[in-house]
C-alpha cells in the first residue's frame, strides 16, 4: 500500500536528489530545499513510456494526512524548476486616500541588487517602515503610478516578501471598511 507521484524535469534545469534534499539549477542560479522532515522517499528514474529523467515521490503506508505530502514535495519541487528557468515576479498597488505613500527600494549589506524598502508618509505618520525582503528577492519601483514589483527565484521567498510589506502596512486601531491605506498584491506572473 503506497502512494507515488512523479515529477517531470524541464528543459533546462538539472535536478540532484541525495538523501531527501533536493537541488534545482538553471540558468537563472540554484534552489536548495531538504525534505527530511517529512517520511517520503524521493529519488530520479528514468521513465519508462517517454524515456526522460523524472522524480519520483513515494510513501509506504501512511496516513490520509501523510499521503498528502506527496503531492506537495511535487509541487515544490516543480516551483523549484520553474523559478531556476523563468522566476516569479509579484506587482503591488500603493493605495492611498489623502497621504501619498512614499517608497524608496535600495541595496543593503553590499548587495548588487535592491533588497530593502522603506515606506514613508503612511497615513501621514512620521515613522519609516523598513522591510529586508527574504534572500534572493529583488524589489523595485515600476513605470507604473504607485506600483512596485519584487522578482526572484524563489516563489515562497518572494510570496513572504510580499505578505511582509502587505502586513506591515494594515491598518490599526481604524475601521479597516473606511481606511483601505496600504500597499496590496495586485498580481502574481511567471517572468518569461
Amino acid at each position: 500500500m503506497n502512494s507515488t507521484k512523479t515529477c517531470e524535469i524541464i528543459e533546462g534545469a538539472t535536478v540532484d536528489v541525495k538523501a531527501r534534499v533536493v537541488t534545482v539549477k538553471g540558468k537563472r542560479g540554484t534552489l536548495v530545499r531538504d525534505f527530511k522532515h517529512l517520511s517520503v522517499e524521493v529519488y530520479k528514474k528514468k521513465d519508462a513510456k517517454t524515456g526522460k529523467e523524472c522524480i519520483v515521490v513515494e510513501k509506504w503506508f501512511g496516513s490520509k494526512k501523510e499521503l498528502a505530502a506527496v503531492r506537495s514535495v511535487c509541487s515544490h519541487i516543480s516551483n523549484m524548476q520553474i523559478g531556476v528557468t523563468q522566476g516569479f515576479e509579484y506587482k503591488m498597488k500603493l493605495v492611498y486616500a489623502h497621504f501619498p505613500i512614499n517608497v524608496d527600494c535600495q541595496k543593503v549589506d553590499g548587495s548588487k541588487i535592491k533588497n530593502r524598502i522603506e515606506i514613508r508618509n503612511y497615513l501621514g505618520q512620521k515613522v519609516t517602515f523598513g522591510i529586508n525582503m527574504q534572500e534572493g528577492v529583488e524589489v523595485d519601483r515600476t513605470t507604473e503610478k504607485d506600483e512596485i514589483k519584487l522578482t526572484g527565484n524563489s516563489l515562497e521567498a518572494v510570496g513572504t516578501s510580499v505578505s511582509q510589506i502587505q502586513q506591515t502596512t494594515q491598518v490599526k486601531k481604524k475601521d479597516i471598511r473606511k481606511f483601505l491605506d496600504g500597499i496590496y498584491k495586485s498580481s502574481r506572473a511567471i517572468i518569461e
